[in-house]
């Protein structure tokens, strides 16, 4: 990417699929949605900002120089030890983060708890959006634990269905080669509540794409991603306008001017206009993903 003109390294793209458009290098995105709550600006330590829920009970940390950057936990008041606690590394993209904290700004409230809620007995309630949207079930040797890995298995999902403590690691999201720079990991403990990890899971899998700058995206990756420049649909509207497009403005033009105060000749001419040229209804064409073939890789077990 370094022979790459200095215009294309700055210019916008649309990255598909989203959980390897990596991090934007801002915070921004992850905390627009508690972007009412306290925010505490910390010089000294490693955690540079902290975000609270008006009573303390919810902590999101930001971790600007260090390997996992967001530490997000919840607890029964401002001073008892969490009862859960999710982690995101450095790669994760901060608009999936912020999946996690929007769930938790609708959950929070002078009177509720609901992001204290048990976690389900049920595994597959905390990954569901990612079961719907065809993520495979692998085999695995431990009956204990659940691997699901996305349609282009660069992404997965590891679930552990052990008793453990409430800080224990339960559940890892992924994406992107196992231990690379470029791997992108989520972690949540065994309290977590299940409706709050399927939030996370649902923003992961959803298809809509992540703008980044072209040099945001690590060249180990680039190769696993769809890149479409964010001007390209600028472009399309100004475009010169085409002969039907002219036709179907002469016809606009004519039915405006008949129906202010035109003689009913004028009036009669545009009726005739628009009733033999009818103007054509809108279609929408989906542009469908597309990426370069990748060997398969399989889900990686989270180091303990």
């Amino acid at each position: 990417m370094s022979d790459e003109p200095d215009y294309d390294r700055w210019r916008e793209y649309r990255v598909t699929p989203r959980y390897l458009a990596g991090s934007s290098y801002a915070g921004d995105p992850g905390f627009e949605p508690v972007a009412d709550w306290p925010h505490h600006s910390l010089d000294d330590g490693p955690c540079q900002l902290l975000v609270t829920s008006p009573d303390h009970r919810i902590k999101i940390g930001w971790f600007g120089d260090d390997f996992d950057l967001w530490k997000i936990t919840a607890a029964e008041d401002a001073v008892s030890p969490p009862r859960w606690e999710a982690t995101f590394n450095h790669t994760f993209p901060p608009e999936i983060v912020a999946s996690l904290t929007s769930a938790l700004a609708h959950d929070w409230g002078p009177d509720s708890d609901a992001f204290l809620t048990s976690p389900s007995i049920y595994w597959a309630d905390s990954v569901q959006p990612l079961l719907d949207a065809n993520w495979e079930r692998l085999r695995t040797a431990d009956p204990d634990t659940v691997e699901l890995l996305a349609p282009d298995r660069q992404a997965g999902a590891f679930i552990d269905t052990r008793s453990y403590g409430s800080h224990d690691e339960a559940v890892l999201l992924w994406a992107g080669r196992p231990g690379g720079s470029t791997r992108a990991e989520a972690t949540f403990t065994s309290s977590t509540p299940s409706h709050l990890i399927a939030a996370t899971a649902a923003a992961m899998s959803d298809p809509t794409p992540l703008v980044r700058e072209r040099h945001m995206i690590h060249r180990d990756i680039e190769h696993l991603v769809r890149l479409e420049p964010v001007e390209a649909e600028t472009q399309s509207r100004s475009r010169a306008p085409t002969p039907l497009d002219v036709k179907q403005a002469a016809v606009t033009a004519a039915v405006h001017r008949a129906a202010h105060g035109q003689p009913s000749a004028a009036r009669a001419h545009a009726a005739r206009i628009r009733t033999t040229h009818p103007r054509p209804q809108p279609s929408v064409t989906r542009t469908s993903p597309h990426r370069r073939d990748a060997p398969a890789q399989t889900a990686s077990r989270p180091r303990r």
